[in-house]
């Protein structure tokens, strides 16, 4: 614990629910933020929003437009930033280990908010699929893929490209929409896998999203894959792929240090938390997000659960700090989902229903450009 008289709040990672609590704590007069110390923990000064990172890819958005600068959130909120990532957390100790512009250093906290977002575990997918980290274009963290992104894009327009998205989940399938919008001309395949795209959706939804695939000449590669190399993919059946190009959209892993963190976790290694987004075996630590699993009920690993979970995670960590009493977050039994097609056309689907056109591209285009500015991204009112 500090011995600060102020109790230390440590928010690890800038994703959506602590995007809210930067706002929050905005809003709070002078005197209630006085008592509270606050630090912002985040590997990058700025965050991209991942419902937006498809529309820049497929030309829509600039990135700036698709991006939310931290300084200005933790001057508004008067919050300490530190650039860095989690190296360690010790639940037991009330401390946090971080890895900050090469160095490493100890913050201690009295309430810690984890919001870092799941990871893309390099080690595991590398033994999955042998060459992935030499060769894979890696989907997260989206802020370094924003950059080889832009490189892969000028270097289609100089020579023949041959494409893979490895990942039949939506966020794989949107990807190779809007691949297939802004280089038409390349060669583009989706590697799913044994089920078939967005297999977690609704049937209406799976049904559009194939349509949607097949009208854009996208083949889907009903494999896995299980290997990598500089020209090809193999797959689990013994063939290969021809690529030069593999982009990695697939599921999302703990980060490694969770597992030495002293916090109960799920079976998949993901923080295991109750119905108030509380540790269930720390009740300073809280969590939200892709890193977090409820204990109580089960949901899907989305960012719309993510975005429905902000406003009780923000709540119940000032609550935390004040001594008040904690609310408690019931997850939606349904959540909408909005998908581009990369063309300014998008399919929505909502429980069992679905439907599909420019209509609901301008919807989601509308909720998107209102997120991001609503932390301060001015940029998004241009086209």
């Amino acid at each position: 614990m500090t011995t600060d008289p102020k109790r230390h709040l440590v928010l690890l990672g800038a994703g959506h629910a602590h995007l809210h609590v930067l706002a929050r704590l905005a809003r709070l007069s002078r005197a209630r933020r006085a008592r509270i110390r606050a630090t912002l923990v985040a590997p990058y000064p700025m965050q991209v929003y991942p419902a937006m990172l498809p529309g820049f890819v497929a030309g829509h958005y600039t990135l700036a437009q698709c991006t939310i600068a931290l300084e200005r959130l933790v001057a508004a909120s008067g919050v300490q930033f530190i650039q860095g990532r989690a190296a360690h957390v010790h639940a037991d100790q009330h401390t946090v280990e971080l890895v900050s512009h090469g160095q490493t250093c100890t913050l201690p906290y009295d309430v810690l908010g984890i919001n870092t977002g799941a990871v893309m575990d390099r080690q595991r997918l590398e033994e999955q699929m042998p060459g992935a980290r030499e060769h894979a274009v890696f989907v997260r963290p989206l802020e370094a893929f924003a950059a080889q992104w832009e490189r892969l894009h000028a270097l289609a327009q100089s020579q023949p490209l041959a494409l893979v998205v490895v990942g039949g989940g939506a966020s794989g399938v949107e990807l190779a929409l809007a691949i297939r919008h802004r280089l038409p001309a390349v060669s583009l395949k989706l590697v799913s896998g044994a089920l078939p795209p967005v297999a977690d959706h609704a049937h209406g939804m799976q049904q559009r999203v194939a349509r949607a695939l097949r009208a854009r000449q996208i083949a889907v590669v009903p494999q896995r894959c299980v290997g990598m190399a500089a020209d090809h993919l193999l797959l689990d059946d013994g063939t290969t792929l021809p690529c030069n190009g593999a982009l990695l959209a697939v599921g999302v892993h703990a980060p490694p240090w969770l597992a030495r963190s002293g916090l109960t976790l799920d079976g998949d290694g993901f923080l295991a938390i109750n119905r108030w987004q509380q540790s269930l075996s720390h009740h300073t630590v809280f969590a939200a997000g892709d890193i977090a699993s409820r204990a109580d009920t089960r949901h899907p690993k989305n960012g719309e659960h993510a975005l429905q979970a902000a406003g009780k995670l923000a709540a119940n960590l000032l609550a935390t700090l004040q001594g008040d009493a904690l609310r408690a977050h019931v997850p939606p039994t349904r959540t909408l989902t909005l998908l581009g097609c990369g063309d300014g056309e998008a399919i929505v689907n909502w429980g069992n229903w679905t439907a599909q056109g420019a209509w609901a591209w301008r919807w989601k285009d509308r909720i998107d450009r209102r997120f991001v500015r609503r932390y301060g991204n001015r940029q998004t009112d241009g086209q």
